[in-house]
């Protein structure tokens, strides 16, 4: 069966793997931008998750030539008016970086920190998924996914990355970092994005359904 290469507009190993094996299906072969170096950095300077991801996703295709997959995902915590939002991945970026410690975990650290003695009926908060697909002529299409929750006071659990060990899904009663990644992908943001993604491609992509 032929197979059609694509795109994650992405160097984050673990938005990566997450992707790749939601779309692991036989008619794609997936590449990241590691397999692009010449592309370098891509200035994210959109207000929203849907103008981040289609300004990753316009970027890989034009220098690619190929189908470009790219999503901007981030944590709205209603008690902070929907921050950190579209900066989620760099909020900490005000905090002096403490010994040993990662960039996720700083991020968690500041929003820990201006969330204190919040109760837990106002730490209600979702996760946002935009995803963009661009094809090579620009024809483009656009989806979203949310997955809501409750901000815990504490990381619990060691499996998935960012926010995920302060993101409590009531209805699993459990942290999204305490979830498997086969149960993160039936219930997460980007697994009800790409699932939407999938269901149009083959009208989008003018292919036969995908098995």
């Amino acid at each position: 069966m032929a197979t059609l290469q694509i795109v994650l507009a992405t160097t984050n190993k673990g938005k990566l793997r997450e992707l790749a094996a939601l779309l692991s299906v036989e008619q794609f072969v997936v590449l990241g931008l590691d397999d692009f170096p010449e592309i370098g950095p891509i200035e994210e300077n959109g207000t929203t998750f849907a103008q981040n991801a289609l300004i990753k996703a316009r970027t890989v295709s034009k220098a690619t030539g190929l189908l470009s997959l790219a999503d901007d995902s981030g944590l709205q915590v209603d008690a902070l008016k929907g921050r950190p939002g579209v900066y989620s991945a760099r909020y900490g970026d005000t905090l002096t970086m403490l010994p040993g410690e990662t960039i996720d975990q700083r991020n968690q650290r500041k929003l820990l920190m201006e969330m204190s003695g919040v109760p837990e009926r106002l730490r209600t908060c979702r996760f946002v998924t935009s995803m963009a697909c661009v094809r090579p002529d620009g024809r483009e299409l656009s989806i979203e996914g949310q997955w809501e929750g409750v901000l815990l006071t504490g990381p619990r659990g060691s499996n998935g990355f960012g926010y995920d060990p302060l993101f409590f899904d009531p209805e699993v009663g459990c942290s999204a970092a305490e979830l498997s990644s086969e149960q993160k992908n039936a219930r997460s943001h980007r697994g009800k994005a790409l699932r939407q993604m999938l269901a149009r491609l083959p009208s989008f992509l003018q292919l036969p359904l995908l098995s």
